[in-house]
């Protein structure tokens, strides 16, 4: 496995900023993160697992996208925008992703057990989605089907039972994708075992 990344200084006044990208590609997400002092003080993921099924996207594609990401944080730096680029990296969106994020409590597969419970809050531009719907599916592009699906509630809540097949047992992950609004964002999930 390729890892894929840059690293650039940036100064800006009397401050140097460390602009650090890499693909995390175990978890389909594409991060910038920017040090002062060894100090992160910001954060901007993204994921790219809506790209992974597309039969043309490959690592020189996703390679691409980071370094179009790197250089959107560099830009935002020198031109004193880093704040409308970067965040607490807490929520993540979809590349090109407008607003609609995705977040869940960790899970762990109980020993024995024909289920788990993923819990989901969908967010739009940082607000609630009610409404949302929340599909999940296997990681397997074969094996695609889908394994639950269900909408969010008044808070962006949704929790859904993921039956413990082969394949998401052999992953230990899902693909879970929340449609709102003609937005989407698609984001892997992994579990404990």
């Amino acid at each position: 496995m390729t890892i894929f990344g840059f690293n650039t200084d940036v100064k800006r006044g009397d401050v140097v900023y460390h602009v650090q990208s890499e693909a995390r590609q175990s978890d389909l997400l594409l991060q910038t993160l920017v040090y002062v002092k060894g100090q992160c003080v910001g954060k901007h993921t993204v994921s790219y697992a809506q790209k992974v099924a597309q039969p043309d996207f490959s690592n020189e594609a996703m390679h691409e996208l980071l370094k179009v990401q790197h250089k959107t944080v560099i830009d935002a730096i020198q031109q004193d925008k880093m704040q409308s680029v970067v965040g607490s990296g807490t929520e993540v969106q979809d590349v090109g992703g407008a607003g609609l994020s995705l977040k869940w409590t960790p899970a762990v597969a109980e020993q024995g057990a024909a289920s788990l419970i993923l819990s989901f809050h969908v967010l739009d531009s940082g607000q609630a989605a009610s409404g949302a719907e929340v599909v999940v599916r296997s990681i397997v592009p074969s094996s695609s089907s889908e394994l639950a699906r269900a909408f969010s509630d008044a808070s962006g809540s949704v929790a859904l039972s993921i039956p413990l097949t082969e394949d998401v047992m052999r992953d230990a992950a899902v693909i879970a994708q929340a449609t709102c609004g003609g937005k989407s964002v698609t984001r892997k999930v992994r579990f404990r075992k």
